[in-house]
């Protein structure tokens, strides 16, 4: 589990491919990311502790010199972005039961990928405009919980249309720098997973999906 506060911003310094067979035969299976740490303290680290990158939860599979190493399966690098090539992703190591949570409950499994459509400064803030995929509109709300690239942030406002929504943050500028979220522009891809709780109250409503966001 996670909070979506940033802990720091690292470096995808190296992508090797994993790779099955041998020959003609051979097939990527999935990659191995080193990730230069940055900031984020990983003295309290260990092999097999899970640390989530641009928002994807990863488990750490070697630690050395302030780099780890995770490896990313085929299925993991299909439905995110931010995986498969070098440069700056945001880092935060799992909640401890005696963390403060100062975002909101995040899984770290990414439901889906939004599509930047408008990102501009607005004062002293910036605001960014996201649009969601029509799996996924149902549970964004006014005022709800989002993470984008591994950030908690806060729904202002919600424009529902026939294939989605586009969903509109406001953010300080704390937040730009602190983050990776300062190098999007319009057209990009991003992460996004849906607040928890969401999941579980169209469960419990009758009709609810049984078989998540993405059916």
């Amino acid at each position: 589990m996670f909070t979506g506060i940033v802990a720091a911003v690292g470096q995808i310094v190296d992508v090797q491919p994993l790779t099955d067979g041998a020959g003609a035969a051979t097939r990527q299976t999935g990659s191995r990311l080193t990730v230069d740490a940055g900031a984020l303290d990983l003295s309290d680290v260990a092999v097999g502790d899970s640390i989530a990158i641009q928002g994807a939860c990863m488990t750490a599979v070697r630690i050395e010199d302030g780099r780890f190493v995770v490896d990313v399966s085929q299925e993991s690098l299909s439905r995110t972005v931010g995986l498969s090539r070098r440069g700056d992703v945001n880092l935060e190591k799992a909640l401890r039961l005696a963390d403060r949570l100062g975002g909101h409950l995040v899984s770290g499994h990414v439901d889906g990928l939004g599509t930047v459509v408008r990102f501009e400064p607005v004062g002293e803030s910036w605001l960014l405009v996201v649009k969601a995929p029509q799996a996924l509109a149902r549970y964004l709300a006014y005022k709800g919980s989002i993470t984008v690239n591994g950030v908690s942030l806060t729904v202002n406002a919600v424009d529902d249309q026939p294939d989605g929504c586009a969903f509109s943050i406001n953010l300080i500028p704390h937040t730009i720098g602190a983050t990776t979220l300062g190098s999007l522009a319009a057209g990009d891809a991003v992460n996004l997973e849906i607040d928890m709780i969401a999941r579980y109250v169209e469960r419990m409503l009758p009709g609810g999906a049984a078989t998540g966001p993405s059916a």
